[in-house]
């Protein structure tokens, strides 16, 4: 599912955010990637999104090799690999049916397709009694479970989670590890940033451990250890 090579990142004029990456995640996989504030984790989430260029090295995603995608074809990319974020970046003046709506609209589907297919995930994230609320009428689980949904419109193969739970209580985050398990269960490969020592650690998943840049562990069922 990606395939990183010898993968280096360098901001100007000399912040190295990721140095010499060489890794394979398998389609279906549950990764978790962890390491302290500044290792590199949300660098390598942006580059496997082509928000950012490497500098060296190479990124192949399903398939496609997107080292040196063109501008034009990114949203192709975004389609296919689902992201969501620790703040949620809901519309506030949309409600949550139509925040998963405007995801498919500006992609050109039609409106009998985008009503089916918004009730779908509404539902995957158990959330249809909620689907005529606004984010502020919202709880934080809540909104990060319609930022999910919102997430899955494309049917991705990639899911990728940067701390997802970050602005979460603790049963709360669990409540939304265990839908992002029950995503993967359904074949999606998700990829897990996270800071969250008890969440990474109860997955039993693997783990792969940023320092500096640097991968400096990768276990089939690791542990945050840093």
């Amino acid at each position: 599912m990606i395939h990183l090579k010898n993968l280096t990142k360098v901001y100007p004029p000399s912040t190295v955010a990721i140095k010499d990456v060489t890794l394979d995640v398998e389609p279906g996989e549950f990764v978790s990637i962890v390491g302290q504030s500044g290792c590199g984790k949300s660098t390598l989430v942006k580059l496997l999104m082509a928000e950012e260029r490497p500098t060296e090295g190479e990124i192949v995603i399903g398939g496609w090799n997107i080292t040196h995608i063109k501008k034009r074809e990114i949203p192709v990319l975004r389609k296919q690999i689902g992201v969501i974020f620790q703040d949620f970046k809901l519309l506030p003046k949309k409600t949550a049916f139509e925040n998963i709506r405007f995801a498919l609209e500006v992609s050109g589907h039609k409106r009998r397709e985008i009503d089916k297919v918004v009730h779908q995930v509404l539902g995957l994230v158990s959330l249809r009694d909620q689907a005529h609320q606004y984010p502020n009428q919202l709880s934080g689980g809540e909104q990060q479970r319609v930022a999910i949904a919102r997430s899955l419109v494309h049917r991705p193969k990639l899911l990728m989670a940067d701390e997802p739970t970050g602005n979460l209580d603790a049963i709360t985050s669990r409540e939304i590890i265990d839908l992002l398990q029950k995503i993967n269960d359904f074949g999606t490969t998700v990829l897990l940033v996270s800071h969250d020592r008890e969440i990474v650690n109860n997955l039993r998943r693997r783990v792969i451990t940023l320092d500096h840049g640097h991968v400096i562990s990768d276990q089939a069922r690791g542990k945050y250890v840093l």
